[in-house]
């Protein structure tokens, strides 16, 4: 048995001839593959069908009949899309939403990195550990954890009166400031780790020879640590955006009714709803709205780079 299981996880290695280098490289890629784009490429295909009731609560695309193949594609989810002005000011409000956190993430993570990078090497370690232990609780756990800090008779707001700051309730709970409080909470983590390999690598003498010309520190920073981070900044940003985009659990516990997020419009086609095509729709959508302006910064970036060479 186990030498059938070896032969064939082997067979891909064996029948392209993957070696080496090659081998290493596609397995990745072979993943991306299999858990990304042959899922995508259905729900693809089920934004093109038409609700039905019934199991599967969607039409097939194709069909035999009379000695021909018909294939029968249904536009009318994605001009629905561009017709609904929910749809429009949900995406609309996603980015905006994703857009801040990420934001915020980067004015309060930077300065966080650029501590860790400059501490003793001793400390490094355990300033790291530090970021990363949130990732050892349950992400739910920890947005449920909020719920109890934010509500009205929630931790803050009992410390907050039984020292005398305030006299009644501050409203934090279902608001968008307690969503934007969940986001940077959640994705902080995502921006601090790049910038601190980055800034970490950073070559001091640079500073130093700016120092010895006479420059303030807040000049040696803006004209030579802040470029030479360039990259992480631009890497930790990524990774904050893009899932804040889509995100769904952190508005769906902590912000209200009116907080419009298209994770949410989302589950909702799909659950309540039982519009699988329409929630395939939306999110086709989304990912071309992430992706697209994704690959033009890539493209200029790599434009920009063989410019430079």
């Amino acid at each position: 048995m186990k030498r059938s299981f070896n032969s064939f996880a082997n067979w891909p290695v064996r029948r392209f001839n993957l070696t080496g280098r090659t081998a290493v490289v596609a397995g990745p890629f072979i993943w991306l593959l299999l858990f990304f784009l042959v899922p995508f490429l259905l729900v693809v295909k089920i934004s093109f069908a038409d609700l039905q009731l019934g199991i599967p609560p969607y039409t097939e695309l194709t069909n035999f009949a009379d000695g021909a193949i018909h294939i029968t594609l249904d536009l009318s989810h994605y001009a629905f899309l561009l017709t609904d002005s929910l749809y429009f000011a949900t995406y609309v409000n996603s980015v905006v939403v994703a857009a801040i956190s990420t934001l915020l993430c980067l004015l309060i993570g930077y300065p966080m990195a650029y501590y860790i990078a400059r501490s003793n090497p001793a400390s490094r370690n355990l300033l790291m550990m530090a970021v990363m232990l949130p990732f050892w609780t349950s992400f739910l756990i920890r947005v449920y954890a909020w719920i109890g800090i934010l509500k009205n008779n929630g931790l803050l707001n009992n410390f907050l009166m039984s020292i005398g700051l305030i006299h009644s309730p501050i409203e934090l709970y279902h608001t968008n400031t307690a969503v934007y409080i969940g986001m940077v909470y959640s994705y902080l983590p995502f921006l601090v780790m790049p910038l601190y390999a980055h800034l970490v690598k950073m070559d001091m003498t640079l500073l130093e020879a700016a120092y010895d010309l006479g420059a303030r520190p807040w000049k040696a920073f803006w004209q030579i640590t802040l470029p030479l981070s360039k990259n992480g900044i631009i890497a930790g940003c990524l990774l904050v955006f893009i899932p804040a985009v889509g995100e769904y659990v952190i508005p769906e516990l902590l912000g209200g009714a009116n907080t419009l997020m298209i994770g949410r419009v989302m589950w909702n086609e799909f659950f309540d709803n039982a519009d699988w095509p329409m929630a395939s729709a939306v999110t086709c959508a989304m990912v071309l709205l992430l992706l697209v302006p994704m690959a033009l910064f890539q493209y200029s970036q790599a434009k920009a780079m063989e410019e430079k060479r």
